[in-house]
């Protein structure tokens, strides 16, 4: 490759990175102008933005920095290489106060979840108990008349196994919703987690081995 190729080559890279990390910096902007450090809901946003847009600010700094090497292989601390570690270094501090922001998010989402999951628990409970009530039985079998659900020539067992078969299925179908509240806890709860906090970790600790190596 001939050396004004090559220069074109590096600073297409330069551009192309500076464009990366230029897109993330705008993300936060538009988040920050709201200035609502206040409330918890968006300091989750702030959290947010930051975790999802930062790999991309780390694929552009780290173009940067492979146009400002290969441009000029001797030098290792020009202006770019500082600027490159100067942004990954502020970058990994605001994923490092991104963690106990999202760990905080966690425990107080956790917390509703569980409270709502209780609450059905306790409503199937109930359910549950209603069910060897006689006056409950006798009123889920004069809805059945009135609707047409039992035939008016059937005895008094045919219709309380009638009543009662419409209740099991009720009491199924909120068994069944129940569960699948309980996967969709679970499975929230690991993105935030996993997706979350463990992505900010490992974000952080990229940035920071990005800025040492733009100086070294």
């Amino acid at each position: 490759m001939s050396s004004a190729a090559s220069g074109r080559f590096t600073t297409l890279l330069r551009w192309l990175g500076l464009t990366l990390v230029l897109l993330l910096l705008l993300q936060l902007i538009a988040v920050l102008m709201v200035n609502g450090w206040g409330e918890e809901s968006f300091r989750q946003l702030v959290s947010s933005v930051l975790v999802t847009q930062a790999p991309m600010a780390f694929v552009g700094l780290l173009l940067v920095l492979i146009g400002a090497r290969l441009d000029e292989p001797q030098s290792h601390r020009t202006p770019l290489h500082w600027l490159v570690a100067v942004i990954s270094g502020v970058l990994a501090l605001g994923l490092l106060v991104t963690i106990p922001v999202s760990i905080s998010a966690d425990r107080a989402v956790s917390d509703e979840a569980d409270q709502a999951l209780r609450s059905q628990k306790g409503q199937l409970q109930m359910a549950r108990a209603s069910m060897q009530a006689p006056e409950v039985v006798n009123q889920v079998i004069g809805q059945l008349e009135q609707g047409g659900q039992i035939p008016e020539k059937a005895s008094p067992d045919q219709k309380r196994q009638a009543a009662r078969a419409i209740m099991d299925r009720q009491l199924q179908q909120a068994e069944g919703q129940l569960k699948q509240a309980e996967q969709r806890r679970d499975l929230a709860a690991n993105q935030r987690r996993i997706g979350g906090i463990g992505s900010a970790f490992v974000l952080m600790v990229a940035f920071a081995l990005l800025a040492l190596v733009a100086v070294l």
